[in-house]
């Protein structure tokens, strides 16, 4: 298994990752649910679970090789997460005739930021990844005006939770190849801009059909559209192949292990921290195992918190599928990019 390892992962960098993320999500869920037993916060119930979010997908986006630059960035990423949140409630008190649906449209302005703010390395790709993160958590919590300093605590917990284990590690990490693309001459438009729209343009299309057939989860399937877009239609037609192909893998092993999550809540958990080290390891280099690998975390994390709906958890694969589709589409009708100008790959 060492020399396995080994083959993939050399020196153990990816590992390395794959524990912070792991240790991040697990410290901000617990500093969460221990100040929310303490002082009983008005919504407290959320602080966990948006802490927990934020500090995992900031050490996700998270490259950089020294301990300074690092703590830079996860702060920046954090701060991200909670502007992406703010942006939420604020967009949500709109009245109620100008909305396209329900929430969910708000991520449609988060699902562009995450094509366009490429254009700024990977920074800038954290950055737009985060702030629809912060976004989709908010759409998941329920977040309103009044949770306001509950989102801004969680912020501050998350900072902690992911900065902790960064500067406590022993070994440098390899720096993730972020993407940098050609700029188009003659005043056209941007390779990034491009992308932007796609995704926007597919999350717009996934609201307008949330509210014809009501998707049960369709900040799933805007989700799945948005981080399937990269620099070419071809690259992203690879890339829904791959995501589905996990997806489809993933949930079902998930669900199989419903009864643990159920019944061996601390089982289950030991099996989904394994997981993200799988998908920390598998992120690189294979797409389809790393989203097969979170789509295990995802569903027994569900259910270990109170959701044994199967139809719910199911909604995960076909919603990807959905998703995905819709960003190939996009990818290839909307302002479509040919296959060159990416100088690096992209592991967003």
């Amino acid at each position: 298994m060492t020399s396995w390892l080994e083959q993939i992962d050399p020196g153990g960098h990816r590992r390395i990752k794959g524990l912070r993320l792991v240790a991040a999500y697990g410290l901000a869920a617990m500093l969460g649910t221990v100040l929310d037993r303490s002082y009983e916060f008005p919504g407290g119930h959320s602080l966990s679970y948006l802490a927990a979010g934020f500090a995992l997908w900031a050490s996700v986006s998270e490259g950089q090789t020294t301990r300074w630059l690092s703590t830079r960035d996860l702060a920046i990423l954090n701060a991200a997460a909670v502007f992406g949140a703010l942006i939420f409630v604020a967009l949500s008190s709109i009245p109620i005739r100008l909305r396209l649906a329900g929430p969910e449209w708000i991520l449609i302005t988060g699902a562009f930021l995450v094509g366009y703010l490429k254009r700024f390395g990977i920074l800038g790709a954290g950055i737009g990844s985060q702030i629809y993160i912060g976004q989709l958590l908010a759409l998941s919590a329920n977040i309103t005006r009044q949770h306001l300093p509950i989102v801004l605590l969680a912020g501050v917990i998350a900072g902690v939770a992911c900065i902790v284990p960064q500067v406590l590690r022993e070994q440098a990490e390899h720096r993730v190849p972020s993407t940098v693309y050609s700029s188009f001459p003659d005043g056209r438009v941007s390779r990034e801009m491009r992308m932007a729209m796609q995704s926007a343009v597919a999350a717009l299309v996934i609201v307008l059909l949330n509210s014809v057939i009501h998707l049960q989860q369709s900040g799933w399937a805007i989700t799945a559209s948005t981080y399937v877009i990269v620099g070419s239609a071809s690259g992203t037609s690879q890339r829904v192949r791959q995501r589905i192909v996990g997806t489809l893998i993933g949930v079902p092993l998930g669900i199989l292990c419903l009864p643990i999550s159920l019944h061996l809540s601390p089982l289950a958990w030991m099996l989904a921290a394994v997981a993200m080290i799988t998908y920390a390891i598998a992120l690189p280099d294979r797409y389809d195992v790393a989203c097969g690998a979170y789509a295990f975390t995802l569903m027994v994390t569900l259910a270990v918190s109170g959701e044994a709906s199967i139809s719910v958890l199911a909604a995960r694969a076909w919603e990807t599928l959905i998703g995905g589709s819709l960003g190939v589409a996009a990818a290839k009708f909307i302002l479509p990019l040919a296959s060159v100008g990416i100088l690096s790959s992209d592991t967003s």
